[in-house]
Parts: C-alpha cells; sequence; structure tokens
C-alpha cells in the first residue's frame, strides 16, 4: 500500500518528537510519504494530487478538523468517487478533533495511530456521506465555488463565533474552550439580529422557515465537543443519512440560557427544543438566504461574509479506515 502522510506542523496538541513517532509507526507498515504543509490550503492541494494519482491508496491527514476538511476538499475536487478514490485516513491533532471523535477513533494521536494501524491490519473502513455548500444560482453569491464539509456548517451567530475565536487567535491566543465560550458571550452581547432574525431557510415542496437568527447544519453527532463532553445540536445527524439543520428564531436572554442548558445537557436521544427551535432531519437539498451579509462556517473554519448558499446532503461520498 502507498500512502500519503498530511502532517499540519502547526497541530495544536501534537509536538514534532510525537508527530516523528506516528510517521516511524505508520512508515512500518506501508510506502510512506510525508508532506508538512507550509501554507493555508497546501492540504487540499495535496490531497487533489493524490486524487489524481494513479498509484496512491490511502491519504492520512495528521491535525484538526481544518486540516480534514482541506484533504477533503482535494480528495473530491473532482467530485465523490468512492471507488476510485484514495482512502482518507485522520489522526487527531487539533484542539476539538470532532470528524476524528465521530468516526469513533481515540482523541489521543499516539492512541488513533494504533487504531488505524489495527484497522487497516483488518480491512476496517466504512463510506460516508458529506456536505457540499455552494453560492446559489441568481443571487450575490452564485460565483462562489462549493466546498465539502465533513461534520458541520453554520450561517449567522456560531460563525461570528468562530471569527472571533480565529481573530483572538491571530492575536497569539490558544484556542481554548474558555476562549470560545467567551467569544459566544461577546457576541451575543453584540449581535444585532438577536431579536429578529434575518435567515430563510427554503427547501423543494416545502413552505419557507424564516426569521432565524442561528442556522446549524450537521453531517454527524455530536455536533461538537467541550472538552471530553459531547455536545448534540441534531442528536439524529449521521454520516449515513442526509444533513441536519437546527435553528433558532429568538436568541433573547431567556432564549440563551435556556438552549444553552439543552445543549449542555443534551445526549444523542435529546437535543434543543421549544417553540424558538427549529430542527429538520435528513435534508438533500436546502438554500439558506440571509437579507444581510452574515458570516458563514464549515468544519470550525470562518469563510467570509454570505447571503444565500446552497447545501446538498451527500450520502456515499468517500470511504474511511476506521
Amino acid at each position: 500500500m502507498r500512502a500519503l502522510l498530511v502532517v499540519n506542523p502547526a497541530a495544536t496538541t501534537t509536538s514534532a518528537r510525537t508527530r516523528d513517532v506516528l510517521i516511524h509507526a505508520l512508515a512500518s507498515e506501508m510506502k510512506l510519504e510525508a508532506v508538512t504543509t507550509e501554507y493555508r490550503g497546501h492540504a487540499r492541494d495535496v490531497g487533489r494530487q493524490a486524487a489524481e494519482s494513479t498509484d496512491v491508496d490511502l491519504v492520512v491527514a495528521l491535525g484538526g478538523d481544518g486540516t480534514v476538511n482541506e484533504v477533503v476538499n482535494g480528495l473530491l475536487h473532482h467530485g465523490p468517487d468512492p471507488d476510485r478514490l484514495p482512502r482518507l485516513a485522520v489522526v487527531p491533532g487539533g484542539s476539538t478533533n470532532v470528524f476524528a471523535r465521530a468516526l469513533g477513533l481515540p482523541n489521543d494521536a499516539v492512541e488513533a495511530t494504533g487504531a488505524l494501524l489495527d484497522a487497516l491490519r483488518e480491512g476496517s473502513e466504512r463510506t460516508v456521506g458529506l456536505g457540499l455548500a455552494a453560492g446559489t444560482p441568481g443571487t450575490a453569491d452564485e460565483a462562489v465555488p462549493g466546498r465539502w464539509f465533513t461534520f458541520c456548517a453554520g450561517l449567522g451567530f456560531d460563525a461570528s463565533v468562530i471569527g472571533r475565536v480565529e481573530q483572538q487567535r491571530e492575536r497569539g491566543r490558544r484556542s481554548t474552550h474558555a476562549l470560545y465560550l467567551r467569544q459566544v458571550v461577546r457576541q451575543f452581547l453584540d449581535e444585532p439580529h438577536r431579536r429578529h432574525g434575518a435567515i430563510t431557510l427554503e427547501r423543494p415542496g416545502e413552505d419557507p422557515v424564516a426569521d432565524l437568527v442561528l442556522s446549524i447544519v450537521c453531517n454527524t453527532s455530536p455536533w461538537t465537543y467541550l472538552g471530553n463532553r459531547p455536545v448534540y445540536a441534531s442528536p439524529r445527524a449521521s454520516f449515513d443519512t442526509g444533513l441536519d439543520v437546527l435553528g433558532l428564531s429568538k436568541l433573547s436572554t431567556g432564549a440563551v440560557a435556556r438552549y444553552a442548558t439543552q445543549l449542555l445537557t443534551s445526549s444523542p436521544e435529546r437535543g434543543p427544543k421549544g417553540k424558538h427551535a427549529v430542527s429538520l432531519h435528513d435534508l438533500t437539498d436546502f438554500t439558506l438566504h440571509s437579507k444581510v451579509p452574515l458570516p458563514l462556517q464549515m468544519d470550525g473554519d470562518h469563510l467570509g461574509l454570505r447571503t444565500s448558499v446552497t447545501f446538498t446532503g451527500v450520502r456515499r461520498a468517500l470511504r474511511v479506515i476506521v
């Protein structure tokens, strides 16, 4: 087997020594080429080269969810073809690692490498569905190219929080759960649309869902983690179905306290509910329109402002070693 290892040297939870140990462990089991990313988008470029190659069987992403997202977008540059494309494996190295943990992998890089090697020896893999987001035809954003996401996307409030976190990281702050929580509070205090949402969800054959302040799109469950605690925005979301959406139409102080408590106490059987909450399951095609430009995030990566995004849930998009 020929494998390509994509290493993010800025991964927050792995040291250079740990990465060297992992590389030697993987190289002992396969013909391995390691590439260290040098710029934003480098992992995507490497993934695309692997997809266009005829002799790469496996691409291993060593890093956080952002690195995995780039590799996936490179692999799927020409569209999904799970029977032809190289398989994907993930070794978690970021602060949260939602995709890897949702697949059932250990959150420790060394343990995850051991689990990966066991899975390769046993031939254990699964085909997962992914989400695709693109600019909506006939709108100001129609020229925005499609981008794949592995576990979540969001338009509005949660994307604003991620944008704030990225600004703090650019100033040298470490990406911690405490940092995220502080930015949630600050975004709530500054949120101009918290009482009258600007987002409308449209889907074929159904009435529009209007005046949403927050819209979280989930491709799997849990939505994220606070330390070791999983948070379930859409408990029924799965790699085997379409996309799920949680929308909130009000973010008053009382509503925030109620839904934050529900999220913190959520479980695989119970997510947020209430008269201001909308939960939709297993959607294949839908569009989020906004009256004003709002931030968009995918897999925890802030992508700028959008007024209209069309989402597609694609089943059987990529084979993953688990």
